[in-house]
């Protein structure tokens, strides 16, 4: 027995320093949480990115209806927000975060038996209703993904720490996005939702050791993770009108929507007219997040972390708004698809790997109701609302004769103002950062 343990000892040995020459690590126990928070990140990111290409390729099949869709998505939102908080002021993290994930592996599984076994009449019905509930399944996977790295993890180690965790999910990125890419024209699309439950379940696992063993935030007390969260379905809505520091998160977040919606818009239009078998949208969209996501690790692993530790977390914030400003015009000049696709491409990598983790700083200097209510309705609500007003914007500058380019050049000045948001907030995180105590 000793002699087949000390190979894996070895191993993780192995693996903790090598760890410890890419990430300013403290201790044995902080290598662990990030290696567990690391992979939980990976199987999230791996089961959604299996899903996002046939999300993405629905919305090229059915792009007249785009601004319909994310209406709905809106609409599904303000029902799982309260929903959703009111579950975290009734059981622990240990409960919900787990129970989230498996709400969602069921959902799969329904999907995949109306797939089967649904007349190909009601196929375009189903279509939409997938599009509906994956968009609500990104914001709140991923949501209930960072909300728990911010219990566990303080101001000071998410600095050092959220960077490389972003990594992980990258690579998860890359693993579901090849997957799809090698699979979509060869298995019906219903075999994915299948393979995605896998990832998922996993993830749910990876959550649970998180919480049972490496909640070493500084915002909270002694045993205060096994509580459930204080407050009611409402209380997330009714504390970000209070604090003029989430209102500027809800804010930032908005413009955000904004310039996604605008590029999203114009790559399901183009991305239509140049192809016309889905199979092969579908092919196409997963290459382009293989890309994305390896661009996104460089960001991560080279750039990120030194950034923000050098630059601050306001720099971090504004580097992608600054540029996607700068890219609408270039799109505007030349209103291509391959253009558009390069825009798309950096401004995603930029996003992930620049924009969310800095933006995930930003709640390591709140409390706990905060994280777990307020974030929610922000992530969730907000970004789907900021999704319906902008794919109704856009749906009204088409109407009215505007271009491609000509949307993108209106979107330009929107951008430039987000990054001075951005800036703002970085300086006000500061703020809050020095008025919470250090870490012990």
């Amino acid at each position: 027995m000793p002699k087949r343990k000390q190979p894996n000892s070895y191993r993780l040995c192995l693996l903790s320093r090598l760890i410890k020459t890419l990430v300013d690590t403290r201790d044995d126990n902080e290598v662990k949480g990030l290696m567990w928070a690391t992979a939980y990140g990976f199987f999230i990111m791996f089961s959604y990115y299996i899903l996002r290409a046939v999300r993405d390729e629905i919305s090229s099949a059915d792009r007249g209806n785009l601004q319909v869709l994310w209406t709905a998505v809106f609409f599904v939102m303000m029902v799982a927000v309260p929903l959703y908080s009111a579950i975290t002021s009734r059981w622990s993290r240990s409960v919900f975060v787990p129970l989230c994930n498996r709400f969602f592996i069921a959902c799969l599984i329904g999907f995949w038996l109306a797939l089967m076994f649904l007349p190909e009449s009601s196929r375009a019905w189903i279509d939409r209703t997938f599009y509906v509930w994956t968009s609500v399944f990104a914001l709140f996977v991923v949501t209930v993904f960072w909300g728990l790295l911010a219990d566990c993890f303080s101001n000071a180690q998410a600095r050092r720490l959220f960077g490389f965790i972003a990594v992980g999910s990258s690579v998860g990125g890359i693993a579901g996005s090849s997957v799809t890419a090698i699979l979509a024209e060869s298995v019906p699309t219903f075999s994915l939702l299948l393979i995605a439950c896998v990832p998922l379940e996993i993830a749910s696992w990876c959550a649970r050791v998180l919480h049972q063993r490496f909640a070493t935030g500084d915002v909270q007390g002694e045993g205060e993770s096994a509580r459930p969260i204080e407050g009611n379905a409402w209380s997330g809505m009714k504390e970000v009108f209070s604090s003029p520091y989430l209102l500027g998160i809800a804010a930032f977040i908005a413009l955000m929507t904004f310039a996604s919606t605008m590029l999203y818009f114009q790559q399901a239009h183009l991305v239509a007219d140049a192809f016309s078998d889905r199979g092969e949208r579908t092919s196409f969209y997963a290459i382009v997040d293989i890309v994305v996501n390896v661009l996104t690790i460089v960001c991560q692993v080279w750039l990120s972390a030194h950034i923000i530790r050098w630059l601050g977390v306001g720099v971090a914030l504004a580097l992608v708004p600054a540029l996607i400003a700068f890219g609408f015009v270039a799109l505007g000049l030349y209103p291509t698809l391959a253009v558009l696709v390069v825009i798309q491409v950096l401004y995603r990598a930029g996003r992930y790997g620049f924009t969310k983790p800095a933006r995930e700083i930003l709640w390591t200097v709140l409390n706990r109701q905060s994280k777990y209510k307020a974030k929610p309705f922000l992530d969730a609500a907000v970004y789907r609302g900021g999704d319906l007003v902008s794919g109704w914007m856009y749906h009204g500058m088409a109407l009215v004769g505007l271009s491609i380019g000509a949307i993108a050049l209106v979107a330009a000045p929107v951008a430039a103002v987000w990054a001075i948001l951005g800036l703002r907030l970085g300086l006000a995180q500061e703020t809050l950062a020095d008025a919470t105590p250090p870490a012990p």
